[in-house]
């Protein structure tokens, strides 16, 4: 094709030519609107779309550490649960332990006053035993004392005679060894 006489480029060159003249491009002015928008789009990549990408870089950095550290506190919140069921697990056996060692204690301090409680039953019972005693004793010897007197007087009355305080004496005395047998 190019060798039939350079038919392609100079069409092109023909097209473009006709383009311009039906359209009315005018090259000075056409060159400087390139210039102009060249000046334009440079001022735009340094002051808007530069600062834009580096905000982005800035924020995919952001999420990057925000993912990291997620990740992070997702591993530490794992290992402070498997300590904190630890804890729990060696307080609820602590626990436990602690519980069984109460109630231990609470059983030898229950049978520690239990038998407190029947030693001082069984020295009240003595006590109440040798008052009882004392108290059967004293009436013994009271009763002695009253029959004496009743045997001395009956034998007043029946023999009709006044007894020395010696007669009275030696018959209560009597009475009461035979009283004692």
């Amino acid at each position: 094709m190019l060798a039939a006489g350079g038919g392609i480029i100079s069409d092109l060159s023909d097209t473009a030519r006709e383009t311009a003249l039906t359209f009315g491009l005018n090259w000075p002015h056409f060159l400087s609107q390139v210039i102009s928008f060249c000046i334009v789009a440079f001022l735009l990549y340094l002051w808007a779309y530069k600062p834009i990408l580096k905000l982005l870089e800035q924020r995919r950095q952001q999420i990057a550490e925000g993912l990291e550290n997620a990740e992070k506190i997702k591993k530490e919140l794992q290992a402070t649960e498997a300590a904190r069921q630890e804890i729990l697990n060696k307080t609820g056996t602590e626990a436990a332990r602690l519980l069984d060692e109460a109630r231990a204690i609470a059983d030898k301090l229950r049978e520690q006053e239990s038998q407190k409680a029947i030693a001082s039953a069984e020295q009240i019972i003595a006590k109440a035993r040798e008052a009882a005693q004392q108290d059967h004793g004293r009436m013994l010897a009271e009763l002695k004392k009253e029959i004496g007197r009743l045997v001395v007087q009956t034998t007043v009355t029946v023999t009709g005679k006044v007894l020395t305080p010696e007669d009275q004496k030696r018959l209560a005395e009597e009475t009461t060894r035979q009283i004692s047998a």
